[in-house]
């Protein structure tokens, strides 16, 4: 009964796209330039690829500046310019129009639809789009008064931008100073009675203050979740692995093993290295296993042990050589050359897995300052990938050496990465991708890329 009396209702408007639970998502951003909305759409759209949730960022100002190659000035953006007004409204539906296309054609779960989106009518717009379309929609607005946070995003982010790429800075400031007046005047914020009925969250003072209202689904949640752990405070994230293991040096992959007389020397190097970087506040993460254990015991610090940090469980094939491995299990060997990203080892795990049980261990890191994480190889590629924007094509081959600690530095949009090698010799674990991942390959063609095989 039940199901009937919802199909007829669904068939009262006959126009109107059925949004099923699993129906995609458009994220739209709201508020003033310099807010930080591309800020906060790129990393939404990376942790969402991230977490194999395929996402799009579509940003409304790149349109405007394929459509206008000549930037003059903020008169441009001013509410009485009919021209740029009507070149501003066609950007905006060109970029719908392109959100339409990744949504229904290429496979995509969610757009993020990054413009100002500052007026009730605009939002209306997007609104009635969405619905045409069978589109759930998420506002994400950014407020911010503090003329500190605001000229820094100005100098970081809109300095560089191709706009100014001819202006010399105070010319470019006073500019996009004017840019966002011409704005203010028009602009009508999300409001806790007028827009009840939408879904959104109201991100205020970069993160002092949020209003969530109406979260439907799984998806809006793990972005509020998100949204909500995310700063902008300047720090590093440390990267490294462990100290060169017993089994690494016999060409074992898994186990358990303890530190290797070159494992032990690195641990002591780390040490010095983290003692002269003189890092405010830092703390030290490791797995809840030996090797990981014993390298941070030679910083003489505090550290914590994540279970979530352990290395990628290869079930059957643990502390197998890889040639035993390609003996004894030759399909496996070949199905996981073939997608290494979701294969999983018989009885053990896939990087898919691993992104998933490394989550919360990426959401500490972003709700942190300064991290140094002492991990595993496969781990250190999953959170990579994360920082890199990495496909989970490319996350798997992702170079990792040991006793080489990467340095992330978060940058306006992006991540800075400095590698540094402590110099101490170590075997080599990383094996390419075989141009052969055929399951009838001989072997001498499956262990072509294996380190050290002749």
């Amino acid at each position: 009964m039940m199901r009937s009396s919802s199909r007829s209702r669904n068939t009262q408007n006959l126009d109107r796209t059925v949004c099923m639970t699993n129906c995609p998502t458009l994220i739209v951003t709201v508020g003033l330039p310099a807010r930080g909305k591309t800020y906060i759409s790129k990393k939404l759209t990376r942790y969402l690829n991230w977490i194999d949730v395929p996402t799009k960022e579509f940003n409304v100002g790149q349109y405007r500046r394929e459509c206008v190659k000549i930037y003059k000035s903020f008169e441009f953006f001013r509410p009485d310019n009919e021209e740029g007004l009507k070149i501003r409204k066609q950007c905006a539906l060109a970029a719908l129009n392109d959100v339409r296309h990744y949504l229904r054609d290429e496979g995509g779960q969610v757009a993020v639809f990054d413009a100002t989106n500052t007026t009730r009518e605009r939002r209306g717009t997007i609104m009635k789009f969405a619905e045409q379309n069978g589109y759930k929609v998420f506002f994400v607005e950014s407020v911010c008064e503090d003329p500190d946070v605001i000229a820094q995003n100005i100098v970081q982010v809109k300095l560089g931008s191709p706009d100014y790429i001819d202006c010399n800075t105070e010319e470019a400031i006073q500019d996009f100073m004017k840019r966002i007046k011409c704005y203010e005047n028009s602009y009508q914020p999300l409001d806790e009675l007028l827009d009840r009925e939408l879904s959104y969250i109201k991100i205020m003072d970069v993160g002092r203050r949020y209003l969530v209202n109406r979260v439907l689904d799984h998806i809006q949640s793990r972005i509020v979740y998100y949204l909500m752990n995310i700063h902008i405070t300047p720090r590093s994230i440390y990267l490294c692995r462990h100290g060169e293991s017993d089994l690494n040096v016999k060409g074992r992959i898994g186990g358990d093993s303890g530190l290797s007389v070159r494992g032990k020397e690195f641990a002591r190097c780390l040490g010095r290295f983290i003692q002269d970087q003189n890092i405010r506040d830092l703390k030290v993460w490791t797995s809840q296993m030996k090797r990981t254990i014993q390298t941070a015991e030679g910083l003489d610090v505090p550290y914590e042990q994540w279970k979530a940090l352990n290395e990628i469980d290869a079930g059957v094939c643990e502390e197998m050589m890889y040639e035993e491995i390609q003996e004894h299990y030759p399909l496996e060997f070949a199905m996981r050359d073939q997608d290494k990203y979701r294969y999983r080892y018989p009885k053990g795990e896939s990087y898919e897995d691993l992104v998933q049980r490394l989550e919360p261990v990426i959401m500490e890191l972003e709700r942190q300052e300064n991290v140094l994480v002492i991990c595993h190889q496969a781990v250190m590629r999953c959170l990579l990938a994360y920082f890199l924007d990495k496909s989970a094509e490319e996350l798997p081959y992702l170079k990792c050496p040991l006793h080489t600690v990467l340095k992330l530095t978060p940058v306006a949009y992006g991540c800075k990465v400095e590698s540094i090698s402590l110099n101490i010799e170590a075997v080599n674990t990383h094996r390419d991708r075989p141009e052969n991942v055929d399951i009838t390959r001989i072997s001498e063609e499956a262990l072509l890329t294996v380190p050290g095989y002749q």
